[in-house]
C-alpha cells in the first residue's frame, strides 16, 4: 500500500511540474510582447505591478480554461486529446489577453505579434505534451483494477475500459455473487477497485470494506446517489441529515439563469442573423420546401412546445407519422442538411426558443413526448429530468455520445440538475465550443431508443 501511495504521489508531482513549466513558458512569451511591444502603445505604460496584474489575469484564465477543456491533463488523457484541448485553451486565453491590450491602448492594436506568439505557444506546447505524455505512459504503468459487477451489462463497460488501456488494466473481473469472503480476498490483492452496477444493499458492505482498507474506488452511481450528491448537509440538534428538495434551483438562481438566457440569446440572434438568413435562402432554393422544421418537444414540468430548427432532411421525412431517430449516414438528410448539421447551423433557430422561454442554453436535451413515454416504461425516473427547462447544450450532450445508453444520459442530466450553479452553466457553455469541433458530437445514433436500463 505504501508503494502504491508513493507512486500515486509521484504521478501527481510529475503532472504538476509538466503543467507548470508549460504554463510558465506560454506566459513568458506573452510577457515578452506585453513589455516589448504592446506596453509602448498604452497611454499609460505599465511597470512592475501592472505587468504582474496582467500576467496574473492571464495565468488565471489559462488555468481556468485548461481545467474546463482538459488541456492540462498531460498523462491522464491521450496525447492527441490533450493537444486538441490545449489548442482551445491557448486561443481563448490569448483572445482574452488581446481584449486587455485593447482596453489599455484605447484602440485595436496590431494582432500580428500575438498571432506569432500563439503559433510559438502551440508548437512548444504540442512538443512538450507529446514528449512528456509519452514519457508518462512509459514510466507510469496503468492501474491494476479489480472489477466487481452485477448483471449482464458488464461487457459494454469493459469495451469502454479497453479504450483506455493506458490508464486501466482490468486484471480480474468477478461477480458480486461469489460471496463476501471471496470478494475480500480479491480486494486485498489490488489497490484499485471498480464497483459496477451493484445493488445498493450488496454494494454497501463492499464499499465500507474498500474504504476501511484505503482502496482507490470507482463506483457506478445509482439515481439516488446522484440526487443525494447534490443535497445540503444539515443537522437536527446532534443528528446529521442530508436535505434534498424537489425543486433543485433556488429562486435567485432561476432569475439569474433566465436573465442570462434572454441577454445572450438576443446578442447571438443579432450576431448570427446573416448566417441564418443565408442558410434559409439556400434551403429554400434547394428543393422549394419549408425552411424550418418544427417538432413537438417537452420542457420543464412536461410542458409541450415546438422546437425550431433549420430543416436538414427531405420534406416529409416522417411520412408515416412515426417518430424515427436520425442515424449515421441517414439517407433522409439532404447534402445541405448534412453540412449545416456538421457545423451546428441547424440549431441556431433554437435561440428563439430560448428567448421565448421554452428552453435554456444549458439543460437536459428536450425529448419528444412519444419517446419520453417509451423511456418511462423502463426508466420511471426519466421524468426527473424535466424539473428544469430543456437546454440547447448540457451535461449529457457534452460528456455522452448519440449512442450512449439513455440510462447513462439520464444520470448526466440529473447530475447537472443536482449540481447546478451559474459557474457550471458557464463551464458547460465554454466546453460546448470544443465539442462543436469533435466528430463524436455529430455522429448519429446506432441503437434503438428503447435500449436503456442497465
Amino acid at each position: 500500500m505504501r508503494n502504491f501511495k508513493s507512486a500515486d504521489a509521484l504521478r501527481r508531482l510529475y503532472m504538476l511540474v509538466v503543467c507548470a513549466v508549460m504554463i510558465l513558458a506560454c506566459s513568458g512569451m506573452i510577457l515578452y510582447i506585453l513589455n516589448r511591444i504592446y506596453n509602448l502603445e498604452f497611454r499609460t505604460q505599465l511597470y512592475l505591478r501592472g505587468h504582474i496584474f496582467v500576467m496574473a489575469l492571464y495565468i488565471g484564465v489559462f488555468l481556468f480554461l485548461g481545467q474546463v477543456f482538459g488541456g492540462l491533463l498531460v498523462g491522464i488523457r491521450k496525447v492527441g486529446e490533450v493537444m486538441f484541448s490545449l489548442l482551445f485553451t491557448a486561443i481563448l486565453t490569448d483572445i482574452f489577453f488581446y481584449f486587455i491590450v485593447m482596453l489599455l491602448s484605447y484602440k485595436f492594436p496590431d494582432p500580428g505579434p500575438l498571432l506569432l506568439v500563439l503559433l510559438l505557444q502551440l508548437v512548444f506546447s504540442f512538443s512538450w505534451i507529446s514528449i512528456f505524455g509519452n514519457l508518462y505512459a512509459k514510466n507510469f504503468k496503468p492501474f491494476d483494477v479489480l472489477l466487481i459487477y452485477k448483471g449482464e451489462s458488464i461487457e459494454n463497460f469493459r469495451k469502454k475500459l479497453n479504450e483506455r488501456k493506458d490508464q486501466f488494466n482490468i486484471s480480474e473481473v468477478v461477480s458480486v455473487d461469489c460471496g463476501e469472503e471471496s470478494l475480500k480476498e480479491y480486494i486485498n490483492r489490488y489497490n484499485t477497485v471498480m464497483l459496477w452496477d451493484i445493488p445498493a444493499e450488496q454494494r454497501n458492505n463492499i464499499f465500507k470494506y474498500c474504504y476501511e482498507e484505503s482502496k482507490r474506488m470507482y463506483v457506478m452511481p445509482k439515481i439516488s446517489d446522484i440526487i443525494l450528491n447534490g443535497s445540503t448537509p444539515v443537522h437536527l440538534f446532534d443528528t446529521p441529515l442530508l436535505l434534498t428538495e424537489g425543486n433543485p434551483l433556488e429562486y435567485e438562481e432561476r432569475v439569474i439563469k433566465r436573465l442570462v438566457d434572454i441577454i445572450l440569446s438576443l446578442v447571438l440572434i443579432i450576431l448570427t442573423s446573416p448566417i441564418m438568413l443565408i442558410t434559409a435562402i439556400i434551403i429554400k432554393l434547394y428543393d422549394r420546401g419549408p425552411v424550418f422544421y418544427k417538432q413537438i418537444r417537452c420542457t420543464k414540468n412536461s410542458r409541450e412546445f415546438k422546437i425550431i430548427k433549420f430543416r436538414s432532411m427531405i420534406v416529409n421525412a416522417e411520412s408515416r407519422g412515426v417518430a424515427v431517430l436520425a442515424k449515421e449516414n441517414d439517407p433522409r438528410i439532404t447534402p445541405i442538411g448534412r453540412f449545416i448539421r456538421k457545423c451546428r447551423i441547424d440549431e441556431l433557430p433554437q435561440l428563439f426558443n430560448v428567448l421565448k422561454g421554452d428552453m435554456s442554453f444549458v439543460g437536459p436535451r428536450p425529448e419528444r413526448p412519444e419517446f419520453i413515454e417509451k423511456f418511462k416504461e423502463t426508466m420511471p425516473e426519466f421524468a426527473f429530468r424535466m424539473k428544469v427547462r430543456a437546454g440547447i447544450t448540457g451535461y449529457a450532450q457534452l460528456y455522452g455520445k448519440y449512442n450512449t445508453l439513455p440510462y447513462d444520459k439520464l444520470k448526466f442530466d440529473l447530475y447537472y440538475i443536482e449540481q447546478y450553479s451559474i459557474w457550471l452553466d458557464i463551464k458547460l457553455m465554454i466546453l460546448t465550443l470544443k465539442i462543436l469541433f469533435t466528430k463524436e458530437s455529430t455522429e448519429g445514433a446506432e441503437s434503438d431508443i428503447t435500449a436503456g436500463k442497465m
